[in-house]
């Protein structure tokens, strides 16, 4: 008898937050993971210490041929679109580069994996990470696929056409599937995010460390994950036999200030308005008033449910903080 060939999959992003959790949920499973990383990665190295087994790739999302090379000699079940740029604040100041990167990023994948699928007359199953950036500032809540796209920032705007080819390709015969990606943490988010940055302060604030915490508004409301959770939906809508989109979320929102108060409340310090201030240059010059998810057809479909509820995100995000000090 032939062997059964093993299933390989490549992930853009590899060394970001959501990145780490896929390949190792992948690997877990038995999948041959590479994974596209640009230049050097100073989080690479501990991608490889958690996953040794992962090859990872020099290349870049804004440079199409190199996708279709490698993706062509890779040879691929899966594919997951993970990279771009991912901070909405940082899209304000590279409106251009946001458009090539997660924008016609996105396109050269999706076009490199139908070009492999027709040369090699096999299936190719792809995953593109969206976001709830492409709704913009919706009038309604919870937001759900049939939602209207309006995006209101650059990052949105990009993420908006990425999402949009997908079903081009998506018509065209390629496997492509969205997964509409509200906001979701962990203890592996960088400062840069506004959650790591407030779990952080609050532990070092409770270890005598840091006097205050300066923020942007603390009205703005988001729903809020827990990361590996929705890393277990993208790989369960790459492999499900239709290929669709699915909003990913909890279904619940809470403010800035919430998520201020859990995690000071987390950390053991009280009376968390007398250590937090608002800065105006931290507020962004647009940012939704509510962003919430309606994830009843990846309940329905995928049978995805988060496993983490918002205290329980925050409270682990702080524990992981204070054992780092």
């Amino acid at each position: 008898m032939r062997p059964v060939p093993e299933r390989a999959a490549f992930v853009t992003g590899i060394t970001g937050q959501d990145g780490g959790y896929l390949a190792e949920r992948l690997v877990a499973d038995g999948v041959s993971v590479h994974g596209l990383v640009h230049g050097h990665d100073e989080h690479a190295d501990e991608l490889i210490r958690r996953c040794p087994q992962v090859v990872l790739h020099t290349g870049d999302l804004t440079d199409a041929e190199r996708l279709r090379a490698l993706i062509a000699e890779l040879g691929p079940d899966e594919v997951y679109n993970l990279g771009g740029i991912s901070s909405v604040a940082l899209s304000w100041q590279q409106p251009v580069l946001t458009g090539q990167v997660s924008g016609l990023g996105a396109v050269a994948v999706l076009d490199a994996c139908w070009q492999l699928q027709e040369q090699s007359g096999r299936p190719v199953r792809v995953l593109q990470a969206s976001s709830a950036e492409i709704f913009g500032s919706p009038d309604h809540a919870p937001q759900d696929e049939s939602t209207p796209l309006r995006p209101a920032t650059p990052y949105g705007a990009a993420k908006a056409y990425a999402h949009q080819m997908v079903s081009v390709f998506r018509s065209r015969g390629l496997a492509a599937s969205a997964v509409i990606l509200y906001n979701h943490e962990s203890p592996r988010r960088p400062e840069t995010f506004v959650t790591r940055k407030i779990t952080a302060a609050a532990a070092r604030i409770a270890a005598g460390r840091q006097d205050r915490l300066s923020l942007g508004s603390l009205d703005v409301r988001r729903d809020w994950g827990w990361a590996p959770d929705y890393v277990e939906a993208m790989v369960r809508a790459v492999r499900h036999s239709r290929a669709d989109d699915y909003v990913i979320a909890t279904g619940e929102s809470h403010t800035v200030a919430e998520f201020v108060a859990a995690a000071f409340d987390a950390a053991g310090v009280g009376d968390w308005r007398s250590r937090v201030e608002v800065d105006p240059t931290f507020v962004r010059p647009v940012d939704a008033a509510e962003q919430r998810g309606d994830a009843g057809k990846a309940r329905r479909v995928l049978g995805w449910a988060p496993s983490r509820d918002f205290a329980a995100v925050v409270a682990a995000m702080v524990e992981a903080d204070l054992r780092q000090l």
